[in-house]
């Protein structure tokens, strides 16, 4: 399980001016390892919505689709799987409702790594690795030293992980040498707009180690 880990931002989106339905049409003929849609300002009618649009162009590309905070809203568009915090269900609980998602978890910090992989999600992310504008309140960041530790840590464990916070393309190769996937919302959006989403996932997924497998739907 190698490369992108891409991240539709609602509210990232609309404030840069670009709908979140052209941004994941221009940016799945990359085929990133997963696509996640963020809508932390969207009522959970309109996310669903959004959620069931994103769900044929998924399909189309065999990328797999997961949903931010909600496992109820996941099964109802057939995601699959969900991304959860440290403030959402745990594990065994969105298993216990929703035995069909994979289910991955975000960490900030050694002690809520232990924590999650002791739950054998599908995943952990970790971070932010970087300082990021993409949350109104970061935590602290944990930098490079700090991703290598957490992920010998999860590949004792068997789960991948994910390094999110900061990553852009000059980042990325440092990320891929020290996580499964990296997580990125505001460098896949290029200077040029919709027309170079596209070659600017490639180049992402490329150093982020991207091989064309991992959660990819075959």
């Amino acid at each position: 399980m190698r490369g992108l880990y891409a991240i539709v931002d609602v509210d990232f989106l609309r404030s840069a001016g670009v709908p979140p339905l052209l941004f994941a049409e221009a940016l799945l003929p990359a085929r990133p390892a997963v696509v996640q849609l963020r809508a932390k300002s969207d009522s959970p009618r309109d996310v669903l919505e959004l959620l069931r649009a994103l769900r044929p162009l998924c399909d189309r590309h065999r990328v797999p689709l997961f949903a931010n905070d909600r496992p109820d809203l996941a099964v109802l568009a057939h995601c699959d799987g969900v991304h959860v915090g440290q403030d959402d269900l745990e594990v065994c609980d969105v298993r216990n409702f929703a035995p069909s998602l994979r289910v991955g978890v975000s960490t900030h910090n050694l002690s809520q790594l232990e924590e999650a992989l002791s739950a054998n999600p599908d995943y952990v992310a970790f971070g932010p690795v970087f300082p990021t504008t993409s949350k109104e309140k970061p935590d602290k960041v944990v930098g490079l030293t700090g991703l290598a530790g957490a992920w010998a840590r999860a590949k004792a464990s068997g789960v991948p992980l994910v390094a999110i916070g900061g990553i852009d393309l000059a980042r990325a190769p440092e990320v891929a040498a020290r996580a499964d996937l990296g997580a990125v919302i505001s460098a896949l959006l290029p200077a040029e707009g919709l027309v170079g989403v596209g070659a600017r996932a490639e180049a992402l997924d490329l150093a982020l180690g991207g091989d064309g497998a991992d959660f990819r739907r075959s």
